[in-house]
């Protein structure tokens, strides 16, 4: 075993260091940016070499060699122990499931407390050392601020000194100063000579040296990395289990010690940053930020149970977090300002986990305990400040260009590795935790509000408008409110697609849009990525983002190019003389409006006059076809242009060339401009064919466009249905009328005359005609023919010319075919089947048939009218999101309007889909986790019907008044159930006391009785009479005492 894991140990970790900085780093520290699983090694993978180890026993071998080192005797090997854990359980290993084996092996093995155990001493073992340290470092540096206070002053007295050497022994002086001078800075170590090379590098590597970690200490970063990664990915089970192990004889809790080596190492005795932050420098600061990341992991997901013991402990762990997040840090803020960003950031995070998901207030009032809200607000716009500043500010932190502008390149949906927080990150986190703890605490919501601090007003106006809400639904089915950062590439999304999407989602079955929305999310995305892509080049982007502009031009060269072919064709080659001042008009008008535009800028109405003068100068000038050639290959031209920047903005290069072709919207562009070449190279009439784009500018046009077309299939068979009735109504019009089928006709002699001369054997004309004369034979024939049939024509010789009569007259008449026939005479033998012919005809397909038609279209054309009030409707008095109607908001603290905008913004939640897309999931915190499983699934559940969490709220609050009241009335009730109980007890005893009396009276009546009637048969009769009297004397004043209270 042992062999195997120094094998594969090397196999790893030879050529391919950890990643970050030294033992792997956390959460936004060493180990910040994406890790993704398929990271790219020398053969294999990351998650193969995972695989690998894992299938050997590498989580068996891990155990076992932490839990034979009791004795903390050998560091070396349970460095490289702790270094494979973290090498198995990097990524979150969400394939191989590493966690849940450690989790089975350390609940069903009996050493799974020495496991613990081991952790636990060691953290032990490393506090008491930060202890010792941070002593020892508080009194070294308590020395150096004394002896840079006397060199200072002896600075002061040396420079005085120059000021007055007006004799030698001023001049002495001076010299024996700066002697003894040099003399102190020998002692100190500083070489012989101060300016010498040696005895700086000396000192350097001296004071590396004394700030150097303890190995014990330095182990912690692996521990803590190794704990972080056990809990990731929100692992319930084993962030319990570091808290508590219920079937130990001894638990430990690694989640406080945690904290508590937090707290020694930053030196807090009393809540705060020991001596103004001289603990924390650039060698012990990843190993805080590696704690706080993995405090962060303890809490998330959420763990309720890990909150609350963070929050309530009773070390000084959150006040030192707190401070971490507020005070400055020096002098480590001075020279390593990325260091102290990091720090913040991951504070901020780890004060947003203790507070994720809670519905009550008791961790944000313990937060609030020691913190001073007016100092978290100064501090976002001290963090603003320093992300608008450029140059050496942004030197110090390393970020590329300017903090607000640096964009994440997400091509591959990968971020840079190993990225330092930025203080546009930092800040964003300030501010979502001063909204959250905002909610608790009013004085805090008044200090985010503007209150004319110039960086301050500026810092929330940008993170407010950055920063979004959203409601979701947990698998409990409460609800949840999550503040989040609207990612970068959300900004890229186009208005025209905004406006499209909101207008066009249809609702389901249940009255929501939330499923079409949610299809239309990748769309969305990609759109945004191309977006990304397309402004790295300046002048595509440009023309893409005026495609609206080029649209109205391509319209307005159509109606333009349409009006003089409409007006002056045919083209007359001759050219007029213009007169002069027309001329003169013309001219003012060109340069007068060219001004307008030079000096005011883009003005429509001095565009267009310039414009049309041009076109009348080119006119006048070249010819109105050369002109319209002109003005055609503009057309050609601009077309294309905005063909081009469809194609941008919807990303048609990176799509299959089969969704190209079936782009509705893309192939109607492409015959556009097929049809403006044809214009300008074939025909000047294929313009008119432009005019047609007015349908798809115009939402009505289309509508009457979809009147026809949506029930299309309805208007068909009736169709059939009509030419089926025309048929049989044509069959019998051949049989019975056809000498009534007459129609008169208007033929041209002229053109018969000069066809069938073409058809002799020869041409034909006025002074030459050869070959046989058929002109006066062909028009005698036809005057023959008209003759005979008086100017009318038979139409019904053959059943397809009754047909076609039927279809064509017949339809069109407004009598119906009846219109057309011959009038017949009443004495005629047909008459009657005539007029039940007419009349069958013109009931049966004028009126029935094609009503039929005429009223399909007419109710489609309504329906769309009424759908379109509908939706409008919908769209002003419904929420997107939950479907609520904008009368559940009345009289209620939250309106409808600020429901649609803040709570249930459908782009706040399209923005949290896209942030879960391009953030590392090992960095997801638990609402975000769960979000993410919900959209991989495709399930919406988590989207909010028909509630609200601020209609909740009330309706708890006056569920909550209803409890107090009905508490009131049971307390009230109690208190009278308590009295009367009391006085019925009171009365039991009474009644009791008098029973007891009662009998007492009774037995000494009797025994009074028994003594007299002793006392008469054996005593004298004076004793008799003596004793009786006593007996009648005292009994009355017994009787009175015991029956007194009657």
């Amino acid at each position: 075993g042992e062999a195997l894991r120094q094998s594969l140990l090397a196999q790893y970790y030879e050529k391919v260091p950890l990643r970050g900085r030294e033992g792997g780093g956390g959460r936004g520290g060493g180990d910040g940016g994406s890790r993704n699983l398929a990271l790219g090694r020398e053969r294999k993978s990351l998650i193969e070499v995972q695989c690998r180890l894992e299938q050997e026993g590498a989580v068996d071998l891990i155990v076992d060699l932490i839990v034979r080192d009791t004795n903390n005797t050998n560091n070396k090997v349970f460095h490289e122990t702790v270094k494979l854990g973290i090498a198995l359980l990097e990524g979150g290993n969400t394939e191989i499931q590493i966690q849940k084996s450690i989790y089975k092996r350390l609940t069903k093995d009996k050493n799974s407390e020495t496991f613990l155990k081991v952790f636990y001493s060691r953290m032990v073992l490393a506090r008491e050392e930060v202890k010792g340290i941070t002593v020892s470092t508080g009194e070294m540096e308590k020395k150096t601020e004394e002896q840079k206070e006397n060199k200072e002053v002896q600075r002061r007295n040396r420079v005085g000194l120059r000021r007055t050497d007006g004799d030698e022994e001023s001049g002495g002086l001076l010299r024996m100063l700066r002697r003894g001078g040099q003399g102190e800075e020998q002692e100190e170590g500083r070489g012989p000579h101060p300016g010498s090379e040696e005895a700086a590098l000396e000192k350097a590597n001296k004071e590396k040296e004394d700030k150097k970690l303890p190995p014990n200490v330095a182990l912690m970063k692996y521990i803590l990395r190794f704990l972080q990664l056990l809990c990731e990915n929100h692992n319930t089970d084993l962030q319990n289990f570091l808290r508590n192990q219920p079937n130990h004889a001894k638990p430990y809790n690694l989640i406080c010690e945690t904290l508590q080596f937090l707290d020694s190492i930053c030196g807090s005795t009393t809540g705060g940053l020991g001596l103004l932050g001289l603990y924390i420098n650039e060698h012990n600061v990843d190993l805080i930020i590696q704690a706080l990341t993995s405090l962060t992991e303890y809490c998330q997901g959420p763990c309720h149970e890990n909150q609350n013991a963070i929050a309530m402990h009773e070390s000084n762990g959150i006040d030192i977090i707190i401070a971490l997040l507020l005070n400055e840090i020096n002098p480590l803020g001075k020279n390593k300002l990325a260091l102290v960003l990091e720090l913040k950031n991951n504070a901020s995070k780890c004060l947003l986990a203790i507070m994720e998901s809670r519905h009550d207030s008791e961790n944000a009032e313990r937060i609030l305990y020691n913190m001073n809200p007016k100092q978290l607000v100064s501090s976002l716009g001290t963090i603003f400040k320093l992300a608008t500043q450029d140059g050496s500010v942004v030197s110090k932190v390393d970020i590329a260009k300017n903090a607000f502008h640096q964009e994440a390149s997400i091509d591959d949906e990968d971020e840079e590795e190993g990225k330092d927080a930025s203080p546009k990150d930092v800040g964003h986190n300030i501010y979502i935790l001063a909204t959250q703890l905002s909610l608790h605490n009013e004085r805090l919501a008044q200090l985010l509000k503007p209150s004319g601090d110039l960086w301050g007003d500026q810092a929330l106006e940008f993170y407010e408008k950055h920063t979004a809400q959203i409601e979701i639904v947990r698998q409990d089915r409460t609800m949840e409110r999550i503040v989040f950062p609207i990612p970068d590439i959300c900004e890229y999304l186009t208005e025209e697609t905004k406006t499209r999407i909101y207008y066009t989602t249809e609702r389901d079955e249940q009255g929501s849009k939330v499923a079409d929305f949610f299809e239309k999310v990748e769309d969305m995305f990609a759109e945004m990525r191309w977006q990304k892509k397309l402004r790295a080049n300046p002048y595509l982007s440009w023309f893409s983002s005026h495609m609206s502009l080029w649209s109205s031009i391509t319209f307005q060269f159509a109606v333009l190019l349409n009006f003089l072919v409409a007006f002056f064709y045919p083209f007359n080659e001759v050219k007029k003389e213009l007169d002069p001042k027309l001329s003169g008009l013309i001219w003012t008008a060109m340069f007068g409006s060219l001004a307008l535009v030079t000096m005011v800028g883009v003005n429509p109405f001095a565009i267009r006059t310039f414009f049309i003068s041009t076109i009348f100068r080119f006119i006048f000038s070249v010819g109105l076809e050369y002109t319209l050639w002109l003005l055609g290959a503009f057309n050609v031209i601009n077309k294309g242009i905005y063909l081009i920047s469809m194609m941008g903005n919807q990303g048609t290069f990176t799509k299959q060339p089969r969704q190209v072709l079936t782009d509705f919207r893309f192939m109607y562009h492409i015959i556009y401009l097929v049809v403006c070449i044809l214009g300008l190279c074939v025909h000047e009439f294929f313009y008119s064919i432009l005019l047609l784009d007015v349908i798809n500018r115009e939402e009505t046009l289309w509508n009457v466009i979809k009147s026809v077309t949506k029930n299309g299939r309805s208007i068909i068979l009736t169709a059939v249905l009509a030419v089926i009735i025309i048929y049989l109504f044509s069959i019998i019009g051949y049989i019975c009328f056809q000498d009534d089928f007459l129609m008169e006709v208007e033929p041209v002699p002229k053109l018969i005359a000069e066809a069938v001369n073409e058809t002799a054997n020869g041409f034909c004309d006025k002074e030459n005609c050869t070959g046989v004369d058929y002109s006066a034979s062909a028009g005698q024939e036809v005057a023959e023919d008209d003759s005979r049939e008086d100017g009318k024509q038979r139409v019904c010789d053959s059943l397809i010319m009754c047909i076609l009569t039927s279809l064509n007259h017949g339809l069109r008449n407004g009598g119906g075919i009846g219109d057309l026939l011959r009038k017949p005479d009443s004495k005629e033998n047909l008459f009657v089947a005539r007029v039940v012919y007419d009349l069958l005809f013109f009931f049966i397909v004028i009126i029935i048939v094609l009503n039929l038609i005429f009223g399909v279209i007419i109710d489609t054309f309504a329906d769309l009218r009424s759908e379109k009030q509908q939706k409008d409707e919908i769209l002003k008095n419904t929420c997107f999101v939950c479907g609520l109607n904008r009368s559940n908001f009345d009289n209620k603290s939250v309106s409808f309007d600020e429901h649609k905008s803040n709570e249930h913004n459908m782009w706040h939640y399209l923005n949290f889909i896209v942030l879960v897309k391009v953030k590392d999931h090992t960095e997801f915190t638990g609402p975000e986790s769960y979000v993410y499983t919900m959209v991989k699934d495709k399930n919406l559940d988590w989207f909010p019907r028909m509630r609200a969490m601020s209609l909740t709220n009330e309706d708890g609050d006056g569920e909550q008044s209803d409890y107090r009241n009905l508490q009131a009335q049971l307390d009230t009730t109690n208190k009278l159930v308590k009295n009367l109980s009391k006085q019925l007890t009171e009365l039991k005893e009474q009644m009791t006391e008098q029973i007891k009396q009662k009998k007492r009276s009774k037995f000494l009546t009797s025994a009074t009785m028994n003594i007299i009637a002793v006392t008469q048969n054996g005593c004298p009769k004076t004793e008799e009479r003596t004793y009786s009297s006593r007996k009648t004397e005292k009994t009355p004043s017994l009787m009175h005492r015991h029956l007194g209270l009657n």
